[in-house]
């Protein structure tokens, strides 16, 4: 089973020991379409996006205003409707996918963890890249090489671990931390 969730932030549990949690908020979601193979066509509110394209799929659906996004998911339910969070129950392992955040076109310190050069007067080499060749062969910069660039908004999977599941607020206490800044859309699967 899958769903659509909106991270919180992070917190901590107080007891012994402590332990960190992340605070996911599970998205109410209406099953348009269920399909082979226990997919689903899923809709879901998110900001006030509207074109018509997503008024087609909203008459042809039935469905309010605010089921502005479409997603197809894995779900439990075989007929369509509200989607069934009654799986989401303590110890279970889940994998959660989001974007990490995004942090522009960085330097190879930043982006790579490089050294960089002598803090001192005179250097003229502080947080530069450095040397990038190789002598006469190859001649040339080869692929793969760390340089600076554009750093984050990636997607990226952890497994984690459901500590508990509040049903009437739908907020999911997961273990750890997940990728991520605080209010953005990812998704969780449920492993076992």
């Amino acid at each position: 089973m899958e769903f659509i969730v909106q991270k919180i932030g992070m917190s901590r549990i107080v007891a012994t020991p402590s332990q960190a949690v992340t605070l996911v908020k599970v998205l109410s979601a209406k099953i348009c379409k269920v399909e082979e193979n226990g997919k689903a066509l899923v809709a879901y509110s998110r900001g006030k996006t509207l074109n018509k394209s997503i008024k087609g799929n909203q008459k042809k659906y039935n469905l309010s205003k605010e089921f502005n996004r479409f997603v197809t998911l894995k779900v439990s339910n075989a007929e369509v409707g509200e989607l069934d969070t009654s799986s989401l129950k303590d110890n279970k392992i889940v994998k959660v996918s989001f974007k990490t955040k995004g942090r522009g076109f960085s330097g190879a310190m930043k982006r790579w963890n490089f050294q960089g050069g002598p803090a001192a007067h005179g250097s003229r080499f502080h947080r530069r890249l450095g040397s990038i060749g190789n002598r006469e062969w190859p001649g040339r910069v080869q692929p793969g090489k760390k340089m600076a660039g554009h750093y984050g908004n990636e997607l990226v999977s952890v497994k984690s671990k459901i500590l508990s599941f509040d049903s009437q607020s739908s907020v999911l206490i997961l273990k750890g931390s997940i990728p991520g800044f605080n209010g953005a859309y990812g998704k969780i699967s449920i492993l076992g």
